[in-house]
């Protein structure tokens, strides 16, 4: 509590009263003669009230005077109390407001600490992305290369089989999947912008507490005996552009706050990037698998049609040996069945000379003219039968072209599937979320 002023009566001064007496000479006739000096003169009782004024003067200012000292002194007093503690409540409070900006200044400390951690952490994930985004390229260069490979297939096997379903299903899924890696990678580039623009801010804001804290903790240190203090009247005004208290924590709190945000969007990010690489690394996984499987029953199959192809030849070759072997029998045949015609032709042809009555249709005639026209008959029907054998020779030569070139369009479809795609898919990548590590 203040210390109150002394309390000083005040009383009215003691009067005093001068008698003077008056003098009972009479007034003589000089007065006239001496007025002139006279009037420079005071008289006596002018004198005293004059004397006893200016005591009177002199004991007032006195008691003023020392009623002013006892003021000064009180006033020195209670000035000194109020400076001192005035000065001791503004250090208190430069001591709360110290604590309160060291507040701050660690929680954003800690904010952009965390916030730096995290964009690291996020830039990782990009980084991982744009790995699975190149690792892409092989397999999306393979299906193409088995694509490509597949359509030089000659036209009897050029067909819309599984494994070309399977390669075109491929296809489309690594188009998707780069495009989904190209995207999150755009969208983790804003984030990782954001998490430094925000970072930023705070880091200014940490600054400037950082620089205030040195101000105020200077200032909490001047005293009045401090030799570096001096008069600064125009900074008592308050400035235009100054914050409330409440504004200045608002401010903070509000930077943290959007730290923050950034923050745990950059976290989700974070788990959607893993999710994104780990489900594509799968699903390319199944893909390639269905697609190996495809492959691997196409080449069965073509094999087994070609093997019951070269089965199919080797009888064809067989029975156009045996054709072959038919037709000389059967034109060794037709020889025969000539030469013996001839004989007949010729008995008849000579027994027509036969004299007179001789020339008789007797037995030998009839036995003649009947073997004649036995052999005819044969001689047509083995040449009617060597006819069909050499129609069907041709076909059997036309049937082992065939089958060797199906042979031959089996085995470059066997060559194709099986050692230009299978060789090539060898070079593909064993998992995308491994090669993201990569």
């Amino acid at each position: 509590e203040e210390p109150q002023p002394a309390a000083v009566p005040s009383c009215p001064l003691p009067s005093k009263t001068c008698d003077v007496a008056r003098s009972e000479r009479p007034r003589s006739c000089c007065g006239m003669a001496m007025a002139g000096f006279r009037t420079a003169k005071y008289q006596l009782p002018e004198w005293h009230r004059r004397n006893a004024g200016v005591c009177y003067e002199a004991f007032t200012a006195g008691e003023q005077a020392e009623r002013g000292r006892a003021e000064a002194k009180h006033l020195v007093k209670h000035a000194a109390a109020s400076a001192q503690r005035a000065q001791q409540y503004s250090k208190a409070t430069l001591g709360q407001r110290l604590q309160d900006v060291h507040f701050w200044r660690m929680e954003l400390q800690k904010e952009i600490m965390e916030l730096d951690a995290e964009t690291k952490l996020l830039a990782a994930q990009k980084l991982r992305l744009e790995r699975a985004l190149d690792a892409t390229e092989v397999p999306y260069a393979v299906v193409v290369d088995n694509l490509e490979c597949r359509e030089r297939r000659q036209p009897p096997d050029l067909v819309i089989d599984e494994v070309e379903r399977q390669l075109l299903k491929e296809a489309d899924l690594i188009r998707d999947i780069r495009d989904l890696l190209k995207r999150t990678i755009i969208q983790a580039t804003t984030q990782i912008r954001s998490n430094r623009i925000q970072k930023e801010n705070c880091e200014l804001d940490w600054s400037d507490k950082v620089e205030t804290y040195h101000i105020d903790d200077k200032c909490a240190g001047y005293c009045s005996d401090s030799t570096n203090v001096q008069f600064h009247p125009s900074s008592v005004k308050f400035e235009e552009n100054a914050s409330t208290p409440k504004s200045w924590a608002q401010f903070s709190h509000d930077n943290i706050s959007r730290a923050e945000q950034e923050k745990l969007a950059s976290v989700q990010l974070r788990s959607l990037i893993h999710s994104i690489i780990r489900d594509a690394s799968e699903d390319l996984r199944r893909q390639r698998a269905a697609g190996d499987e495809a492959l691997e029953s196409r080449c069965r199959e073509l094999g087994d049609a070609k093997l019951r192809l070269e089965q199919r030849l080797q009888q064809i070759l067989k029975d156009i040996g045996e054709e072959e072997a038919n037709i000389v029998n059967l034109k060794e045949a037709i020889r025969a069945k000539e030469a013996h015609l001839k004989v007949a032709h010729t008995r008849l042809y000579d027994r027509s000379f036969r004299p007179n009555v001789e020339l008789c249709r007797d037995e030998p005639q009839f036995r003649l003219v009947s073997e004649v026209e036995e052999l005819t008959v044969f001689l047509e029907a083995l040449k009617r039968k060597l006819m069909e054998s050499e129609q069907n020779l041709k076909n059997l030569e036309e049937t082992r072209m065939k089958l060797e070139k199906e042979i031959a369009v089996k085995a470059n479809s066997i060559f194709i599937d099986r050692q230009k795609c299978m060789s090539y898919r060898a070079r593909y990548p064993v998992d995308l979320e491994v090669a993201s590590y990569k």
